[in-house]
């Protein structure tokens, strides 16, 4: 079995001092020789990082003693080599770039979809919106079969594209996507303040998906955000 733990995990939570956190979790982070990024903002905290396991688990549960962060959920993967160069712990105004203020996925979330209802909604036939609301890198990867794309090149574009394109998902049921669901848990949201009512959006993610239901109903592998490039329904590094 590969010797390296890859987590990703993200929380939408009021982070008063991000700066304050920063000085924390750094040096702890070097102690236990992680490495990956860190994102932390006022709305809450975004992590990728890898380790050796005992490693990474030791700071998982220096953060599950923080109330804020306590049972996040996290996804996990394995490879050979930590598929990042060093450790970064930035400070942000988002922990994912949308630029539309207001938007609170803590106080006005749209309902979350499990990868296991949507699978199961797949095998029956039902009309269902597959939303991908990344990029067109990671879309070039794979993504679900027929689901439709809007062609933005960054998720502060998909606003401007979702006010032209949202009249085609009113009166449908939707479910939006991405990697891990982050960017969803802003994307489904504000389709919904454009007026898309029925929107759902994927819990966890493509990874999650792979990691609970495999491949079915969904087309290549996944792009992700370090040097492995892109995984399969496995979570394993395909490049």
């Amino acid at each position: 079995m590969p010797a390296i733990l890859n987590i990703a995990t993200y929380r939408f939570v009021a982070i008063n001092d991000p700066a304050a956190l920063q000085a924390v979790l750094l040096p702890r982070a070097q102690g236990l020789g992680l490495k990956g990024t860190i994102l932390l903002a006022p709305e809450g905290i975004n992590a990728f990082i890898a380790g050796a396991e005992t490693a990474v688990r030791s700071f998982l549960a220096s953060l599950d003693d923080d109330a804020r962060f306590a049972g996040l959920s996290i996804k996990e993967s394995w490879s050979d080599e930590v598929p990042f160069t060093r450790l970064k712990i930035k400070l942000k105004q988002e922990i994912v770039t949308f630029r539309q203020p207001g938007l609170n996925p803590v106080t006005n979330p749209a309902p979350a979809m499990t990868a296991t209802e949507l699978k199961r909604r797949l095998d029956a036939g039902e009309d269902i919106v597959l939303l991908d609301t990344r990029n067109d890198v990671e879309v070039a990867k794979g993504t679900f079969k027929n689901a439709v794309f809007w062609g933005n090149r960054n998720f502060t574009e998909f606003a401007d594209v979702a006010r032209v394109q949202v009249d085609a998902l009113r009166n449908k049921t939707v479910v939006s996507f991405c990697t891990g669901g982050i960017r969803c848990e802003k994307a489904a949201p504000f389709l919904q303040s454009l007026g898309a009512e029925n929107v759902f959006q994927l819990q966890g993610g493509i990874l999650r998906y792979f990691e609970e239901v495999g491949r079915d109903h969904y087309d290549g592998d996944c792009f992700v955000f370090d040097e492995r490039t892109a995984v399969d329904s496995t979570l394993s590094a395909t490049r």
